[in-house]
């Protein structure tokens, strides 16, 4: 029997993403156990997944500090691990894998670190670019397997799952509205990720004005008074629906699954939608690799937009300026307006919303 531990101390996205490595393991060995090392406020996103056996969840600060990484190595040397996973090549999970000592300990090659010995015994570097649709991100991850243990290649599962208990599928706080809910991802996870607060209002009453929906706002809870000023500024307010609002991960979960699509700024309530089979449409913040996290998408059920294909002369994908723009997006956002954007976003909702009359 296989012990196997897959690291991922990132955020939300990335650890619904990176479960994939999970799923395909169970394939190959369906006796093993696996234990997944996430940060404590991303696990409910991975919760009841039948190929995860223990969920080991971590305080980031505490992480940080050496007493508490130390405490954590010493607890996890004692679990013998046969096989460990570490697609994202922290510090801290660096030593991890270095301490434990697991026979095989699996990540990327990268070009600017030093991530092969000691710290890691099989390496594999990111492909050169994506062969199928479910994005490069998650064809990497799920290489990370197929490049070390056999696996038909009928047998590779590269969709991210969400399970919800009988329970969770019964959550029923939008059984009081006659319309079909649509969820704005309204503020992205970080401010680099977020439109300009003016564009999101104009999207707003566009869709609330055109199609007989209502709308939930999600957005993290110290996001709350942005996330209300947003309201205020929008037209149409009887089709926002503010007062139900979920502040966790799960919540959330339960909510999405009720709700018919999602439309927002790229991130982890995306993956989330797209876990659930919801329809989504994705706005990409400019300095953002679309085809590295634009996954499933098929012009019809998921579909998205990004500033390069509207406008392919206004920058370059080298790494230098998109980190430039990554400091301060705002500028090349402001491109990106509304005008641009409902074209496309009302071929995606003409395929699953009812027009008003």
């Amino acid at each position: 029997m296989k012990k196997i531990l897959v690291i991922q101390n990132k955020r939300i996205g990335d650890v619904l993403i990176v479960s994939v490595i999970a799923q395909n393991m169970k394939k190959i060995y369906p006796d093993s156990i696996i234990d997944y090392l996430v940060y404590d406020y991303t696990s409910g996103v991975i919760e009841n997944n039948p190929n995860i056996d223990t969920i080991l969840p971590i305080n980031e600060t505490e992480l940080k500090k050496f007493g508490g990484l130390t405490k954590l190595i010493n607890s996890l040397k004692k679990e013998d691990y046969d096989i460990i996973f570490d697609p994202y090549a922290k510090l801290q999970s660096r030593l991890i894998c270095l301490f434990t000592k697991a026979p095989m300990r699996i990540s990327f090659k990268k070009r600017d670190k030093n991530t092969v010995l000691p710290f890691y015994t099989h390496t594999v570097p990111f492909l050169e670019e994506k062969t199928k649709n479910c994005g490069k991100v998650i064809e990497d991850r799920v290489n990370l397997v197929t490049s070390f243990f056999d696996i038909a290649p009928s047998e590779v599962d590269y969709e991210p799952k969400i399970y919800l208990t009988k329970k969770e599928q019964e959550y029923n706080k939008l059984e009081a509205y006659d319309k079909p809910f649509v969820m704005l991802g309204v503020l992205g996870s970080t401010p680099q990720k977020s439109m300009p607060y003016e564009y999101i209002v104009a999207l707003i009453n566009h869709i609330t004005t055109n199609y007989d929906v209502n709308v939930l706002f999600n957005y993290a809870p110290h996001q709350k008074e942005d996330a209300l000023s947003i309201y205020e500024q929008c037209a149409n307010k009887d089709q926002i629906i503010v007062d139900i609002y979920e502040d966790n991960i799960r919540g959330f979960i339960k909510l999405m699954n009720k709700c018919t699509l999602l439309v927002g700024n790229e991130g982890g309530t995306v993956h989330i939608a797209k876990a659930l089979n919801k329809p989504t449409f994705t706005i990409f913040s400019p300095y953002v690799l679309k085809e590295h996290w634009a996954s499933f998408e098929d012009g019809e059920r998921h579909t998205s937009i990004h500033l390069l294909e509207e406008k392919p002369d206004l920058f370059s994908t080298d790494r230098e300026e998109r980190r430039k723009i990554e400091e301060d997006p705002s500028l090349m956002y402001k491109q990106l307006t509304p005008e641009i954007i409902m074209p496309k976003l009302n071929i995606f909702l003409s395929k699953h919303l009812k027009t008003k009359q």
